[in-house]
């Protein structure tokens, strides 16, 4: 695993222990970060189930402002630390330990996201469909910034509608998709927590 592009191109990070994540592979990992480009510079990131920070870290060294970093597992976020302390970052990234869905369930502590990844182990979308769909609804109505994108990974067996959030492109690649999201909440729902 390595950064690809931007201020720490070729830097390497510590790759996942066992199968608790799924690295994406470069090639995808380029192909959607082009896509990306216009919307990382300044960027606010969410990297929601981060594993070891590849796709906030990634935004960081091609510019993003500041990434929040999701993530539950211990050993994932040993390495995601470690990744953090080796490229400096520590001034611009936030680890949110723990319960994800707990996290989200609350207005945010700081800034909401400009663009967020949510990367769930493939498990959940057959195990616990509804808690992805309530996070969705936490995510859409509290936590991002109007015109915000999210970048929804999963298996490509696999279909979960994320109402409030609307497909706007997918792109598939192998077994997996790529399913990229804006929310269709109206403004007079959106709860402002200032």
């Amino acid at each position: 695993m390595r950064i690809i592009a931007g201020e720490f191109r070729g830097r390497k990070l510590l790759p996942p222990e066992g199968d608790v994540t799924r690295p994406i592979t470069d090639r995808v990992k380029q192909s959607l970060f082009d896509i990306l480009s216009p919307r990382i510079e300044g960027a606010r990131v969410y990297d929601c189930f981060a594993g070891t920070g590849s796709m906030g870290l990634e935004c960081l060294s091609r510019g993003a402002t500041h990434a929040t970093f999701f993530e539950a597992d211990r050993s994932a976020l040993i390495r995601l630390g470690t990744n953090i302390q080796t490229l400096k970052l520590a001034d611009r990234a936030t680890i949110r330990k723990g319960d994800l869905f707990g996290h989200l369930a609350s207005p945010p502590i700081s800034a909401k996201a400009d663009l967020l990844f949510l990367d769930p182990p493939y498990r959940f979308l057959r195990e616990q469909p509804q808690a992805l769909v309530t996070l969705a609804d936490h995510v859409a109505r509290l936590h991002l910034n109007p015109d915000a994108l999210i970048v929804f990974r999963h298996d490509a067996n696999d279909h979960l509608a994320l109402p409030p959030l609307s497909v706007v492109d997918q792109r598939e690649y192998g077994g997996m998709v790529l399913e990229f999201m804006q929310a269709q909440v109206p403004q007079s729902d959106i709860r402002n927590p200032q």
